[in-house]
C-alpha cells in the first residue's frame, strides 16, 4: 500500500517557499481537522480552504462548523496567505447520493460516496478557478479512509486535470497537533462525522453507554 505521507514530503520537498507559490484549494471539512493542515500546508502553499459540505446536519450544526473555521483562519498566525471561501448548503445533493446506503455502517460505502460528492465538487473549483492542486483535510482523521480518499482524489484529479495533493495527515502525530490546536483556540469539536445518519450512530451508542450497568 502506498506510503501518502512519504509521497506528499516529495511533492512539499520540490517547492521553494521564496518562490512563487503554488496555489491549492484545500477542501476543509471543520476547523479541528483544517487546524494542523492549515498551519503544515501554508509553508509551502498560497491555501484557499474551501468549505463544502452538504453531507452536515442540521443546518445549524452546518453553520457553527463553517463560522469556527472562518474564525480559525483569523485568527491562527500561519506561514502564508489562506483564503476562506465557502460553498453552497446543499443537503439534498447528499440525500440523492445516499440513497439506498442509509444503513450502511459508518465508514462503508456511503461515506465513500460522501467523499466522492465532495471531493468532485473541490476538484470541479480547482480546474475552473485556475488552482495548481487540490486536495482535503479529511484524511487527518483516525476513523477516515486515507488510501480511499487519495485513490477518490487521484481519480478525480485526472478527470478534471488538475493535480490531487497526496495526503495521510494524521501521520507524523498530525491528529495529535490538531487536538491540541483545538484545544489552544477554544474549537468546537463535534462528536459525529456531519451527517444525519452518523448521528444517529452515535447518539445509539450514547444510550447504549448511559443503559449499560
Amino acid at each position: 500500500m502506498k506510503n501518502y505521507q512519504k509521497e506528499l514530503e516529495k511533492i512539499l520537498s520540490g517547492i521553494d517557499p521564496a518562490a512563487q507559490r503554488p496555489r491549492l484549494l484545500l477542501h476543509c471539512c471543520c476547523a479541528p481537522c483544517s487546524s494542523y493542515v492549515l498551519e503544515y500546508l501554508s509553508g509551502y502553499f498560497e491555501i484557499t480552504a474551501d468549505f463544502y459540505n452538504p453531507n452536515i446536519s442540521p443546518q445549524a450544526e452546518y453553520r457553527h462548523r463553517a463560522d469556527e473555521l472562518r474564525r480559525l483562519i483569523g485568527e491562527m498566525p500561519l506561514s502564508g496567505p489562506v483564503f476562506f471561501e465557502e460553498g453552497p448548503y446543499e443537503p439534498q445533493r447528499f440525500l440523492e447520493a445516499a440513497r439506498g446506503l442509509e444503513d450502511c455502517p459508518e465508514g462503508g460505502e456511503r461515506c465513500r460516496v460522501c467523499f466522492r460528492l465532495r471531493l468532485e465538487q473541490a476538484a470541479r473549483r480547482a480546474k475552473e478557478g485556475g488552482f495548481d492542486w487540490f486536495t482535503t483535510t479529511l484524511t487527518i482523521s483516525p476513523l477516515k479512509n486515507a488510501h480511499a480518499l487519495n485513490e477518490i482524489g487521484e481519480a478525480l484529479g485526472a478527470q478534471y486535470g488538475v493535480r490531487f495533493l497526496p495526503s495521510d495527515f494524521k501521520k507524523k502525530e498530525g491528529y495529535k497537533r490538531s487536538i491540541a490546536l483545538s484545544h489552544e483556540y477554544g474549537l468546537y469539536r463535534q462528536d459525529f462525522c456531519g451527517c444525519a445518519f452518523s448521528r444517529a450512530a452515535r447518539e445509539a451508542e450514547k444510550r447504549a453507554a448511559a443503559a449499560a450497568p
